[in-house]
């Protein structure tokens, strides 16, 4: 979001961020910061809960007078609760007769329900019916597309696939310190995105390779009580140091070996920022990570502990060698840029207000 910002506001549009304050701490804090001096139509910050819940109406009510006020042209959605905001708000807009785009990025989202369970259905009901007050969806990756056409259906309005993409600076390969750790973990501290299958790999591949592993968990969350509990449980309390979240290309400084364990993702920044850095990593195949890598990658493997470990060793044992396994970089800058982003996105803005 702050790199697609900083590409509109460079091409000459008037933006502004509305966005949760229950989320975040003083990293993203700082982000905003840094942000809000560019942002002609400033930062807003309301309580938004990620789930559906009692709070909801007031977190509605609050949202729609700071759009309204706004009066924007362009309303784009981030995830389910941000994407069913954007479409509301818009089309109450337009009711009173304002001329507003609305559009919707899903980002995983209610995407990642199982489509058999009661929830499933009622959430994909919901994205159905909310079809019909979008002009166009934007997906993160092809994985996301086909996904949500196998859930809720083929889109009856205009779709388009934009990856993620990274500024120009992104691209330099990252400086790791002298005393780096074997391998590193950024992220949510949420099931989710794996950080105990990274602790279960990290007891299992040392052992292996006959030394003891070092690791960098750096994130915040909800459950990080749960996993220093685990590396504790484990033993590895020497050998795990946990640190609060950090600039992506601060942290991959601080170990040789990149590791993505997560269940389930839609296009993840810190695979394509690892990467861009020349990182070598081991990720997860799941969502549209083999987008990035290319689906027969040897560096992909599934959400699973054990298959992790036995990855770990095989890179840790000849790292140098495995580092030949990364995608190109000039093929990834080409593909992932924030200017290719960026130049995406403004045409399917511009093709919503034609419409």
């Amino acid at each position: 979001m702050r790199d697609l910002t900083e590409a509109q506001v460079a091409a000459g549009h008037m933006v502004g961020i509305v966005c949760d304050s229950t989320t975040g701490g003083e990293f993203e804090e700082r982000l905003f910061a840094q942000m809000k001096e560019m942002l002609a139509l400033g930062i807003h910050r309301t309580p938004m809960q990620r789930h559906v819940g009692p709070g909801d109406l007031a977190s509605a009510r609050r949202t729609y007078r700071i759009i309204k006020e706004l009066r924007p042209d362009v309303l784009h959605g981030h995830g389910a609760k941000g994407g069913a905001y954007a479409r509301l708000f818009g089309s109450l807009l337009r009711v009173s007769r304002s001329r507003v785009a609305r559009l919707y990025s899903p980002h995983g989202g209610s995407l990642h329900y199982d489509e058999n369970t009661a929830t499933g259905k009622l959430f994909f009901a919901i994205e159905r019916f909310m079809a019909r007050f979008t002009d166009c969806l934007l997906f993160v990756s092809d994985y996301e597309r086909r996904t949500y056409r196998r859930k809720v259906g083929e889109p009856p309005i205009p779709n388009t696939l934009v990856y993620n993409g990274l500024r120009a600076a992104e691209f330099e390969p990252v400086i790791t310190n002298a005393d780096v750790a074997d391998l590193l973990y950024i992220g949510m501290m949420r099931d989710l995105k794996g950080p105990d299958i990274f602790i279960d790999a990290l007891a299992t591949a040392g052992p292996r390779l006959g030394r003891a592993l070092s690791a960098v968990m750096v994130g915040d969350g909800d459950d990080l009580p749960r996993y220093h509990a685990q590396v504790k449980r484990l033993g590895l309390q020497d050998n795990v140091r946990f640190l609060p979240p950090m600039p992506a290309r601060e942290a991959f400084a601080l170990a040789a070996l990149v590791v993505v364990p997560s269940r389930a993702e839609a296009m993840p920044y810190i695979v394509l920022e690892a990467l861009a850095g020349a990182r070598p990593m081991i990720a997860t195949a799941v969502g549209g990570i083999p987008e990035i890598f290319g689906a027969a990658s040897p560096t992909l493997i599934r959400p699973d502990a054990v298959e992790l470990a036995g990855k770990i060793s095989q890179a840790l044992a000849d790292l140098a060698a495995y580092r030949e396994l990364m995608p190109d970089g000039s093929g990834l800058r080409a593909r992932f840029g924030a200017d290719v982003m960026a130049a995406d996105i403004e045409k399917a803005y511009f093709a919503a207000l034609d419409r």
